[in-house]
């Protein structure tokens, strides 16, 4: 499972997540990280990662071109690293199901805080 987080999520979540999203990227580390969405958008469907944002540019392109790639929506806004982490571990086993699921190709999370 191969996740992509875009700039506004600092690269310092791989740190944490690696373990239980391996294969998992931040922009930054792609050379990505000043790059247009669009740009972002097209690797992401290349390389086969789900995006993870808190931008909903990348939903409307998913609703524009369809997917993949997938998109993992966070709707509770910026927020710390760690909480971000938290977030996302706990809801492994959903994010697993989407990103099998051929179906859908967005994923919203709204904050459990």
């Amino acid at each position: 499972m191969s996740l992509l987080f875009d700039q506004n999520i600092s690269y310092r979540i791989l740190k944490d997540l690696l373990e239980y999203f391996p294969n998992s990227k931040q922009v930054r580390e792609l050379g990505l990280e000043e790059k247009q969405d669009q740009m972002i958008w097209q690797f992401a469907k290349k390389n086969g990662h789900t995006i993870v944002t808190f931008d909903s540019d990348f939903v409307d392109f998913s609703t524009l071109y369809d997917f993949p790639p997938k998109v993992i929506w966070l709707k509770f806004g910026n927020n710390s690293t760690k909480n971000i982490t938290s977030e996302l571990i706990k809801r492994k086993s959903v994010i697993e199901e989407f990103i099998e699921n051929q179906d859908e190709g967005v994923l919203k999370i709204d904050s459990g805080f």
